[in-house]
This record gives structure tokens, C-alpha cells and sequence, in this order.
């Protein structure tokens, strides 16, 4: 009765997680589908104490009381500019806790003489393998959004020795399946250690040399991993919650995944292989035609204020200024002036997907004035202005017209085509991904130079004089 009490507890827990991810596929239901998705995850963890033969039940209320502690500490603390290295982190986190399940079990089969069934032991492997992966370079994605690391790392044949780093961890994942199969002897613990060692570093190994401006792809790659190494680790445990949130969370990174190389028109092996964005500005950055023509904020204000139709393109640079709040304060004064105002948002803006979204949401900016790129592209030809503040590589002409760009190809906002651009940007170096931006350089385009915050403050005072 009470397994069966259990097992239905875990149907309603992965029931509430579907519904939670579906309510997360839209920013109007979002905070809906979070809360789902905790109820889900509270009725799992409830259920799980009431399972026959548990035992350590003070050393789990520890971990739960100190895990949640730290989660509940950073959801209050931490800056939405940071929220993509919380991502990042929570992400690996993930990865290293299916890790960990899969050394217990191995540790345990091995130490008491029983042996596994094949399917458990190769699902058990695996789910230990990308779990690990996804650990090692979820930490070294947090390091590099954080700031730790400065630089990415290339060198002569990185990729063969990754690929050799990766065969050697999966030849001895073989040889731990088949010493917990009953086919091969010999002692566990040496052989799971090295299999570990050598998936971390090749976690660390495959993330080093992804360059910043890959990391939204890198963060959604990491999840769908974590996801995948959690659903197979629940297999080998035997926990349908696990198993079904696992896979849930593994299809929809795997989504975001491709959804986020195709808006860079980028496979998923040029991100992880190619390096791109892994130089400074100084070594990718081409030669541009024309000059950058500055404009004062008062200038911009009044050339916003007696237009038709803003578009506001907000980039990683808004983020980093914390100047959502002011940029929305700017379009409500514009709306009063009996101006339509519109936000264009890339799929890859700022650092993690929706990063943007997230950040106009948190300002109060209404649902129905954020649009995507296909939506907006054909609005930028009928546009007074275009207000880009801190986008860079997003809405870069060269990658719709110069073949011999790094980027020609990738779909960009069409903010050129407005009748007048607006830039508001902190200097004059090139963008994250290290690549000059022609649309600086265009002839419709004009530079508003200094902190986002401060330069739209100006912009809300300067709308306020007309």
C-alpha cells in the first residue's frame, strides 16, 4: 500500500513538472509554471522519506536545510546581471548530483560482490559520464560568466587530445559496466575513480576554449545534459519522479540547444569545437568603412519624442547597467507623447536564453510590447528610431551582408532599416563576440556614448523637455 501510495506520488510530481515546463513556454504564465514545477518537486521529495529501508535521515534534513538556505540566500541576493552564472552553476550542480548517485551505486555493487544488470549498469555509466561532463563544465562556464577566467584557451590539436581525453573516459566506463556485469574482476574502486577523473577533465577540457559569446548555446547544452544524466540515474534507482523529470528537462534543453544554434546559424559541434568568439576584438575585429557620428542624449530624446514608431533593442549592456527600470520609465514617457513604442528581442540577447526577457519582465515592461526576431524584422523599415542599448553582435549588418564575416549568416534584428539608429554604448570597442559592427559605422546610425543608466536618465529628461 504504501509503495503504491509512493509510486502515485511521483505520477503527480512528473504530472506537475509537465505542466510546469509548459507553463514556463510563456512569460505570461512563466511564474505560474515555477510554481507547478516546486509543488512537483516538494510532493517528490515528501514522498521519498516515506520509501522502506531509507536511513540517514538527519544527514539529508542537513542537506536540504543547507542547500535550501544557499538557494534561498541567492534567489534574494543575486543581480539579474548574474543570473546567467546562477544558471550555470544550479546546471552543474545537477550534473555532479547524477554523478554522484552513479559512484554510490557502482561503489556499493562493487564493495558488496553483487553484480547489475546490464541495462542499469550502461545506463548507469553513461548517466555518471555526462553527468560529470556537464559538472566540470558548468563550473568552468560559471568561472568564465563570472569573470574568473578572462580568456579562453586555445592550442595545436585541442581537439584531438579532447577526443582522446573522452575515449579514454569512455573505454573505462566499458571496463566499470563490465566489472559490475560480472564479466571482468578486479578492484572497482580504482577504475571508477580514473572514469571520473577523466570525464571532469574532459568537461573542463571541451568548455575552455568556447569563447563568451557561445555561452547562451553552452548553458542550454549543460542542461539538457544534466537532465539526460538525471533521468538515466533514475532509472538505475528505480524513481519514476526522477526518470520523467530528467527526461522533461533533457528534451527541452536539447530544444533550446538547437533553437539557440540556429538563431547564430551555428551547429552545435562548430560551438563546441570551433572556438569562435575565444579572441580579443583586437584579433577579429575587420576593417569597417565611414566613421562613428556621436549625438548628444538631449539630440536622441528629441528625435525619439516626435517620431511615429520606437523600436528598443536592449542588449547585455542594459543588463550590465541595471537599466531596465529606466528603459521602461523612457518608453511609458514616449507612449505618453503618443509615440508607438515596441522592444525587439534576439534569441541569443544578453547571456543565458531569455536573458533579456527575463530583465524587461522584472522591470514591468508589458508582454505584449516584447517581440522576437521574426516578429519584429518587418517593423524596422517603418521605424522613426531604433534604440539599441548595449546589443552589439545581435544587430551586426556584416552578418546579412559580408560573407567573409565570422557571423555572416546568423539572423540578426534588421535594426539598420529604421530611419534613424540610436546606439547607446560605453565606448567604442568592438562587440563580445570580438567582431567590429558596421551598423555603428552607417550613415542613418548615431552613437550615444556612456553608461546605459546614466544615458537613458538623460534621454527620459531630455523627452520630459519636449
Amino acid at each position: 500500500m504504501r509503495s503504491d501510495l509512493i509510486q502515485l506520488s511521483y505520477l503527480a510530481a512528473a504530472v506537475l513538472f509537465i505542466l510546469g515546463l509548459k507553463g514556463m513556454s510563456s512569460p505570461r504564465t512563466a511564474r505560474r509554471g515555477i510554481m507547478w514545477a516546486g509543488v512537483g518537486m516538494l510532493v517528490a521529495v515528501l514522498a521519498t522519506f516515506f520509501s522502506p529501508h531509507l536511513s540517514n535521515y538527519l544527514l539529508m534534513f542537513v542537506a536540504i536545510a543547507v542547500g535550501g538556505g544557499i538557494a534561498y540566500v541567492a534567489a534574494r541576493k543575486v543581480a539579474m546581471t548574474d543570473m546567467p552564472q546562477m544558471v550555470a552553476i544550479y546546471n552543474g550542480m545537477g550534473g555532479g548530483a547524477a554523478a554522484l548517485i552513479a559512484a554510490n551505486e557502482f561503489l556499493h555493487f562493487g564493495g558488496s560482490g553483487l553484480t547489475m544488470g546490464a541495462s542499469f549498469a550502461v545506463l548507469g555509466a553513461v548517466g555518471a559520464l555526462i553527468g560529470a561532463i556537464s559538472f566540470s563544465g558548468s563550473m568552468i562556464a560559471f568561472a568564465k560568466l563570472q569573470g574568473i577566467i578572462k580568456k579562453s584557451f586555445l592550442f595545436p590539436g585541442q581537439n584531438v587530445i579532447n577526443l582522446v581525453v573522452l575515449a579514454g573516459a569512455v573505454a573505462l566506463g566499458a571496463f566499470v559496466i563490465l566489472q559490475h556485469t560480472g564479466h571482468l574482476g578486479g578492484p572497482v574502486g580504482p577504475t571508477l575513480g580514473l572514469f571520473f577523473a577523466l570525464a571532469l577533465l574532459y568537461g573542463v577540457l571541451m568548455t575552455l576554449p568556447i569563447g563568451g559569446a557561445d555561452m547562451p548555446v553552452v548553458i542550454s547544452l549543460y542542461n539538457a545534459l544534466t537532465g539526460l544524466a538525471v533521468g538515466f540515474e533514475g532509472y538505475v534507482l528505480g524513481n519514476a519522479a526522477l526518470i520523467v523529470a530528467g527526461i522533461v528537462v533533457g528534451a527541452a534543453g536539447t530544444l533550446l540547444t538547437q533553437l539557440m544554434a540556429k538563431a547564430m546559424n551555428r551547429s552545435i559541434g562548430n560551438v563546441l569545437f570551433a572556438g569562435f568568439g575565444a579572441k580579443g576584438g583586437q584579433e577579429l575585429t575587420g576593417a569597417v568603412e565611414g566613421s562613428m557620428k556621436e549625438m548628444a542624449p538631449d539630440d536622441a530624446a528629441i528625435s525619439m519624442a516626435f517620431g511615429q514608431k520606437v523600436i528598443i533593442v536592449p542588449g547585455y549592456g542594459m543588463a550590465v547597467a541595471q537599466a531596465q527600470h529606466k528603459v521602461w520609465e523612457l518608453a511609458k514617457l514616449l507612449q505618453e507623447k503618443g509615440v508607438q513604442v515596441k522592444f525587439a528581442i534576439h534569441p541569443v540577447a544578453g547571456r543565458m536564453p531569455g536573458h533579456m526577457n527575463v530583465l524587461l519582465a522584472e522591470a514591468g515592461v508589458p508582454y505584449d510590447l516584447i517581440y522576437d526576431l521574426d516578429e519584429i524584422n518587418g517593423e524596422f523599415p517603418t521605424a522613426d528610431a531604433a534604440l539599441v542599448i548595449g546589443a552589439n553582435d545581435v544587430v551586426n549588418p556584416a552578418a546579412r551582408d559580408d560573407p567573409g564575416s565570422p557571423i555572416y549568416g546568423m539572423p540578426i534584428l534588421d535594426v539598420d532599416k529604421a530611419q534613424t539608429v540610436l546606439v547607446v554604448k560605453r565606448g567604442r570597442g568592438a562587440g563580445f563576440a570580438g567582431i567590429e559592427n558596421k551598423l555603428f559605422y552607417a550613415d542613418n546610425t548615431r552613437m550615444v556614448y556612456g553608461d546605459a543608466q546614466d544615458v537613458v536618465g538623460k534621454l527620459i529628461a531630455g523627452v520630459k523637455k519636449v
